[in-house]
């Protein structure tokens, strides 16, 4: 495996330098996926383009370490990287997280228009929203246990709650779920508290749409859970429709914490949204009197577990097949044309066989053929007009003349006197 120190690396002559991601995030190579997350929120806070206006030198450096934490979060990515280096990984493909409150209308409009035609645009929480709760200056509202809150957050802000557990309800297992009936766009988000008492984003779950709404839940029930990032290959799938249905699963990946400890837990809801403001309702819960709904969660998750590395499988196989299709459906395509082909020359050499003149096609078919009738009509008409004429003639040839009254003569009876 070749290595990859504190040195620029170089991939391609037309490309400027670029440094490794693990040194560029400041983490090792064996760092698990809450560290490298973790140190990629720190360091995006602190390069921020809200925090460091005119600052080209911090928009390079904001810029390197989304694309280094962007290479390292996917797991595939980081695989690729780790085995050959910046030639594994397709720069083109890596997804950006955007700050909507850092684009201006303009941008923020182009992106919008892009995520209702279907391109994801992975957007990041507000750089404000993060320093005000670092400093501990946000507003903390409570949260009793299975009480649902409904509210609305405006666009780029955030509403904190808090949730106190007690030992036999963390050992139970904890539930945080917000869903909006408007189909609102929003993220859930669970922070760590500091020891200076400001708060550190720690979890971050983007509203999904399912059926008529859009939810988002954390699942803390002391086993490994898993969420599922959507947008994750997505515009690599998107240039291959057939990939939308193998890497669907990619993006399936265990959450960084499995479960809490009792005491204060704080949770907020950012608005996503591009334009308008967003409508939720938040509810938590303890998962005590859900023991049939935790097991059949881990049972079905283990399932897609499986089927993932089976569709793995299936894909080379597929790819296999459908190569030799093609090549099969091209060949009967070819093979059709050339039977045509013969088909049509014997046509021509059996007309060849004449010394007849070449037949005219009429051009008016249907004119002719009417035509035609009506000539026959009227020949017909005179023939049957002739042969009615000769029968009557016949007829009365044969027939007795009666005698007309005129010429019968009178007979007088001479007897009688006039």
């Amino acid at each position: 495996m070749p290595g990859h120190g504190s040195k620029p690396v170089k991939s391609d002559t037309s490309k400027p330098l670029r440094r490794d991601p693990y040194e560029v995030l400041g983490v090792s190579r064996n760092s698990t996926d809450q560290e490298i997350k973790s140190a990629y929120r720190r360091m995006a806070l602190k390069y921020h383009p809200d925090k460091n206006a005119n600052d080209p030198k911090a928009a390079d450096m904001f810029k390197e370490v989304t694309f280094s934490y962007n290479i390292l979060y996917d797991p595939d990515k980081r695989r690729q990287y780790d085995t050959a280096g910046f030639e594994a990984v397709d720069s083109e493909s890596q997804d950006l997280e955007l700050d909507l409150s850092s684009l201006g209308a303009v941008n923020t409009m182009f992106a919008a228009l892009f995520s209702k035609l279907g391109v994801p645009i992975k957007t990041t929480v507000s750089a404000t929203v993060l320093e005000e709760a670092l400093n501990g200056v946000v507003t903390i509202r409570p949260l009793p246990l299975g009480q649902p809150i409904s509210k609305k957050v405006e666009k780029q802000s955030a509403h904190f709650y808090r949730v106190t557990i007690t030992e036999d309800e963390a050992r139970a297992g904890f539930v945080c779920r917000v869903q909006s009936s408007d189909k609102s766009k929003f993220k859930l988000l669970y922070f760590d508290q500091e020891e200076n008492g400001g708060l550190s984003l720690a979890l971050q779950e983007d509203s999904a749409k399912t059926g008529k709404i859009t939810s988002a839940g954390m699942y803390f029930l002391g086993f490994p859970v898993y969420r599922l990032d959507q947008t994750m290959n997505s515009i690599s799938a998107a240039k291959d429709p057939e990939n939308a249905f193998f890497k669907q699963l990619d993006g399936f990946q265990p959450c960084e914490i499995t479960e809490l400890k009792a005491g204060t837990h704080v949770f907020a809801i950012y608005g996503d949204n591009f334009f308008k403001s967003a409508s939720y309702t938040i509810e938590a819960l303890c998962a005590a009197a859900y023991k049939e709904e935790k097991e059949y969660l881990r049972a079905v998750e283990t399932q897609i577990l499986t089927k993932r590395v089976e569709i793995s499988k299936f894909e080379a196989e597929y790819r296999e097949v459908m190569a030799q299709f093609t090549v099969i459906t091209r060949q009967y395509a070819e093979e059709q044309q050339a039977i045509d082909e013969l088909l049509k020359q014997r046509n021509e050499i059996h007309a060849s066989y004449t010394i007849a003149p070449p037949m005219k096609r009429s051009t008016s078919k249907s004119k002719n053929r009417g035509s035609f009738k009506d000539t026959n009509s009227f020949e017909d008409t005179r023939e049957d007009d002739q042969v009615k004429g000769k029968r009557s003639t016949t007829r009365d040839r044969d027939r007795p003349k009666k005698k007309k009254w005129y010429n019968i003569p009178l007979k007088v009876d001479k007897r009688k006197p006039c």
